[in-house]
């Protein structure tokens, strides 16, 4: 459990880190720059170290191997020119030649003269070794001094005993005893001292580079605090600029490029402020308008309205051209009224005055009021109209007259394009959100005609006859009775398929959407079943009998 506590703490702090690296711009150029820098110090410090390692190296086996040289040719000029020939003389010479050799090779600090092959054993002088330099000759190197190619042979070693671990250095070489033959001797060199200089010059090294590294991050650190600031600066004020504070400016400090970038940042919001100001202003006349102009006509079109219900309640006795006349005055009349409340509506909408009435609402029963005030359009279409309901639960807090204004307008629509095929109506919901579905299998519409589906006063085919009396407002003012829902409408269509419409609302008032529990791309075919618990109202045109509402 330790572990996995610990486990989980640090995938915590590395996604905090990886958050704040991805967040933050400044945190960001600092660990490049410090990276990149540490990066190139470390590396001029490695070459660095190792080039002076190298030297210093060299200039000590030179030393020491000089050293060797002298001692070795000293070793031999002494034997050379003694004339001993008995042991005690021998041994009392060698005695000799190695203190003189000590003398010699001051900075050796082990000695090793051993008989060599070929020596004559009765008059052999013995071994002699002086510090550890026996323990630390190899094979490799005694078989190079034995081959007598070249004057001397070294080999890099290792210290033993106290020193051990410290680099050394070991000298070897051959001496001739006149009268007795070969001896081979060997010096060993500590390289301590070498040792400590390029300690010392690492250390050195690695304190100036971290130093340095630290220097750069103190120096990327101001330089960025002096870009980033006004960076700063101006994303603070874009962002209140988004919201809506349009006299936000950018402070302007000198004559650098950044004055230069607020001068001209202050200019496009002194540009787009006056925009707004002149279009709001043109948008509040516009609506003014609009609102003006729908109450202005209200009185005399109530007046029209009322002749027109004379004549029309009349026409019987007329001939058939007034008659007809009456009639056309009659439908052009209600159109006509229908289109001042869907203006008075917009104009609502876009002075931003609206109320809406929340309460729970059962949307299968407003979907069946809504079937039932456009079953007569429907039989008249030859559309049979089929209502789909899975199961679960249907309230969901709204306002039932804006909704069901919506669930008619999508059924109209649906009737009026559907040419007399079926058409089905789902409503399902999940845990978050509500949906209601209008499928129809009619003329459908392009691509370019559903991104434009929504807009005011559009319609997908002016040449085709409506039956409705729409005003061209119906849909989008269904678009701003869901968004004032914080719902969603949502459109598919295809081309002789048919088209979706898809109305999806939170459960509760103020609540998000999740997923909408119907899929807005049904088959192209008309669904032939019902899945297994769904409760189905359909509605069938029968113009020979009166209309009834069967259920199974």
């Amino acid at each position: 459990m330790r572990l996995a506590g610990i486990g989980r703490s640090s995938r915590d702090i590395a996604g905090t880190v990886v958050r704040s690296f991805r967040r933050s711009l400044e945190l960001r150029i600092i660990a490049i720059t410090v990276g990149l820098s540490a990066l190139a110090v470390l590396g001029t410090s490695a070459y660095m170290a190792h080039t002076i390692g190298d030297g210093l190296f060299d200039a000590r086996v030179q030393q020491v191997t000089e050293e060797a040289g002298r001692a070795t040719t000293t070793a031999q000029d002494t034997f050379a020119s003694s004339t001993a020939v008995d042991d005690a003389a021998l041994s009392g010479l060698q005695q000799s030649v190695l203190a003189d050799v000590g003398d010699i090779a001051t900075s050796s600090s082990g000695l090793w003269f051993v008989r060599a092959p070929g020596t004559r054993a009765n008059f052999a002088l013995p071994d002699a070794s002086r510090g550890s330099a026996d323990q630390v000759v190899t094979e490799s190197l005694q078989t190079q001094v034995e081959s007598g190619e070249a004057p001397q042979y070294w080999q890099s070693v290792s210290m033993p005993g106290e020193s051990a671990g410290t680099p050394g250095i070991v000298v070897g070489s051959l001496v001739t005893v006149p009268g007795v033959g070969p001896y081979e001797m060997y010096l060993l060199f500590d390289l301590s001292d070498v040792q400590q200089s390029l300690s010392f010059v690492t250390g050195t090294l690695a304190i100036g580079g971290i130093l340095l590294i630290l220097l750069i991050a103190a120096v990327t650190w101001a330089a960025v605090q002096f870009v980033i600031s006004p960076i700063r600066v101006a994303a603070e004020t874009s962002r209140k600029l988004a919201a809506g504070h349009l006299e936000e400016r950018i402070p302007v400090r000198g004559d650098d490029v950044l004055a230069t970038l607020a001068q001209s940042f202050n200019g496009m919001a002194d540009s787009i402020e006056r925009q707004i100001s002149q279009l709001a202003g043109l948008s509040r006349v516009q609506q003014r308008f609009v609102s003006d102009v729908s109450h202005e006509l209200r009185t005399p079109l109530t007046t029209i309205r009322l002749a027109g219900d004379v004549l029309y309640d009349r026409r019987d006795q007329f001939d058939a051209t007034t008659a007809r006349t009456a009639e056309l005055l009659h439908t052009q009349v209600e159109r006509f009224e229908s289109l001042l409340a869907d203006l008075l509506e917009i104009s609502r909408y876009d002075a931003q005055a609206v109320d809406i009435d929340q309460e729970p609402v059962n949307l299968v029963r407003l979907a069946e009021s809504a079937i039932s005030g456009v079953e007569t359009l429907a039989e008249r279409k030859g559309s049979t109209i089929t209502l789909i309901a899975p199961g679960g639960h249907f309230d969901a807090e709204v306002d039932a007259r804006r909704i069901g204004r919506i669930l008619r307008n999508l059924l109209s629509n649906a009737v009026e394009h559907g040419d007399g095929q079926p058409i089905e109506v789902v409503v399902d919901s999940n845990r978050s959100a509500v949906a209601v579905a209008v499928r129809d299998h009619g003329i459908g519409m392009s691509a370019a005609d559903t991104e434009r589906v929504f807009d005011r006063f559009w319609r997908a085919d002016p040449s085709r006859q409506r039956t409705t009396g729409g005003t061209g407002l119906g849909l989008a003012i269904s678009l701003e009775d869901a968004t004032l829902h914080g719902g969603l409408l949502d459109v598919w269509s295809r081309e002789h398929e048919g088209s979706t419409f898809r109305l999806t609302l939170p459960r509760r008032a103020g609540g998000t959407i999740d997923e909408s529990p119907v899929p807005l791309e049904p088959d192209a075919s008309p669904a032939d079943g019902v899945p297994d618990g769904a409760t189905r109202a359909q509605f069938v045109p029968e113009p020979s009998a009166p209309r009834k509402r069967r259920r199974s």
